[in-house]
């Protein structure tokens, strides 16, 4: 269990920012994460990484000479924000454009891909390589749906090392693409991981047994076995690897003689480096004696989930220019390879990079007053989302990653701040609503973070600034952020927020149109939006973290319609 913190939800900003103290040499703070204090010459390539937080050395660990720019690094397991990943891809950058590389999860594609729309319109090329080794997360011919898990340091020091020789942007981001292509993990875990404040662990496995195949975000395995010894583990791990090779590698018999890999057994948070040694002297002679050339192995913490008892085995499967870009130097707070490369630090006008203020103009007399209670509003809704934080953190880990509560406590906390900050400055209604979804998108982080920036974005656009909004209005506000939350790709039964936003959408626009008031027809679409996040435990995920691990979210409601379900309700006028 993680023992040490002050607030909880304030436990990766004070980590980071202690992270950046004890590191100075390497990184300084930026909006959003870290970025190199040292300079690149100009028109080098810029690799941005990001993730959760909880993933230590990933990622700030991974930033400087021969690896990554910058890291935007998230909440808990929560995706960072696309003003994040802007932010420290602005303050990153070196006029040789942006690769955005991370590890492929529902939040992550969401905040970069909008990052890297931001990014483009003001000019900056963007090209993306999502990290995709995580075998047991979706089958060989539905790759591009697999997750990211400890191969993200292959792809990361592959791209970082050909930006460094001054590679282009679509060079090093077709190198970075092979390297994905290429790599390959497997991970078991002995027990769960437990955030920060959290009295039980995300997952628990039985006594004498573990869990196969489980995610770095505290997701539980998809099968369980006996532990078994330190060899029959290794035994595991090569041969599961070595039962889906990448494209070109040729199998003869048992024997994949002269192939080159570079083995990296991955200490999930728990297990101790002498634990993973044994476990390594068997993984090397099984490679070894299925005929492969072991180069430059790494055995250590690289890709942690917290304090997770688990071991993953990743092999990145070698040509020529890959073994080159593997064993050039780096030299970052966590990861080394080579001497120490001395470097020209940042001058203090570059040291952070804000995030863009939104600005407030003129509003009538009568839009400031619905503000005002609009900002009491959200108010009542950090209070609400403070109360059911844990169960809705509990009810997430059941299938996902138990972030969902503290990640909508952040968000509503920087709602209201911003909402009644924005108030103080004489904004309007709409004025309000889009400064409070900036600031919950950004704070936030995480599907559930850009979601609820989009849907109050929305709703904050429609509504404007001009006058006191009449029912039609505020309907019409809830259709157009209903579609913007659609445009994410999620449908009525596919177990997601949705399934609780379409039905209070609907009642609430069949009741106006009859004839109600405003009161009344929320109060019915608020039942609406109850029953059917209710409903949701009948449903199979189709989407997310919780895919992979869709069986077991079966009899458990979806955490994102019941807190939307739990926000209308304390919001009704």
């Amino acid at each position: 269990m993680t023992r040490l913190f002050n607030d909880p939800a304030d436990f990766a900003d004070e980590a980071t920012d202690g992270f950046v103290a004890a590191n100075e040499r390497w990184v300084r703070r930026v909006h959003g994460g870290v970025a190199r204090s040292t300079t690149s010459p100009d028109g080098t390539v810029a690799v941005v990484i990001g993730g959760g937080s909880g993933h230590y050395p990933a990622f700030g660990g991974l930033v400087g000479h021969g690896l990554a720019a910058g890291a935007a690094m998230g909440n808990l397991f929560a995706s960072p924000s696309a003003q994040q990943v802007t932010g420290v891809a602005k303050a990153a950058e070196h006029g040789g454009g942006v690769l955005l590389s991370y590890g492929n999860y529902a939040g992550d594609v969401l905040n970069f891909d909008a990052a890297a729309r931001a990014l483009e319109s003001d000019g900056i090329p963007v090209r993306t390589v999502r990290v995709t080794d995580d075998v047991t997360s979706a089958p060989a011919d539905e790759a591009h749906k697999r997750r990211g898990i400890a191969g993200d340091l292959c792809v990361f020091k592959i791209a970082g090392a050909a930006a460094e020789r001054g590679d282009d942007l679509d060079a090093v981001t077709a190198v970075a693409d092979r390297a994905n292509d290429r790599t390959r993990s497997f991970g078991v875990a002995f027990s769960g991981c437990s955030l920060p404040g959290a009295e039980e662990p995300l997952f628990t496995v039985p006594e004498g047994r573990m869990a196969i195949g489980m995610g770095i975000h505290g997701e539980r395995g998809i099968d369980e076995t006996d532990v078994p010894t330190a060899d029959g583990l290794a035994e595991l791990l090569v041969s599961r690897l070595l039962d889906e090779l990448p494209d070109g590698m040729v199998l003869e018999g048992t024997v994949l003689e002269g192939q080159r890999v570079v083995p990296i057994l991955n200490g999930l948070g728990s297990v101790k480096y002498e634990e993973l040694f044994v476990v390594y002297r068997s993984v090397q002679q099984r490679l070894t004696d299925a005929g492969l050339v072991l180069v430059e192995p790494e055995v250590g913490e690289l890709v942690t989930s917290f304090d997770m008892a688990g071991v993953s085995l990743t092999l990145l499967w070698l040509d020529d220019e890959l073994e080159e870009l593997w064993a050039a130097p780096a030299d970052t707070p966590a990861y080394r390879k080579g001497g120490a490369v001395a470097e020209e630090r940042v001058g203090p006008s570059v040291v952070a990079a804000d995030a863009e203020a939104v600005g407030i103009g003129p509003a009538s007399d009568d839009s400031r007053a619905v503000a005002e209670r609009v900002a009491a509003a959200f108010a009542a809704v950090r209070a609400a989302l403070d109360e059911h934080a844990d169960e809705l953190g509990r009810i997430d880990a059941v299938a996902g990653d138990g972030d969902h509560g503290i990640g909508m406590q952040r968000g509503s906390h920087a709602a209201q701040t911003a909402a009644a900050k924005a108030v103080t400055g004489g904004a309007g209604v709409g004025t309000v609503l889009r400064v409070a979804a900036d600031a919950w998108s950004d704070k936030a982080g995480g599907t559930s973070g850009a979601i609820w920036g989009a849907a109050l974005e929305a709703l904050g656009r429609v509504i404007g600034d001009d006058a006191r909004p009449s029912g039609a209005t505020v309907a019409q506000g809830v259709r157009a952020a209903t579609e913007a939350v659609l445009a994410f790709g999620a449908t009525v039964g596919d177990k997601t927020m949705v399934d609780a936003l379409v039905p209070f959408d609907q009642e609430l626009r069949a009741r106006l149109d009859a004839g109600a008031s405003l009161t009344d027809a929320w109060g019915d679409a608020v039942r609406a939006a109850r029953a059917a996040a209710d409903a949701t435990e009948s449903l199979v995920p189709k989407m997310g973290r919780a895919r992979t691990h869709a069986d077991q979210a079966v009899g458990t409601a979806d955490p994102g319609a019941l807190s939307f379900a739990l926000i209308v309700e304390t919001v009704a006028p």
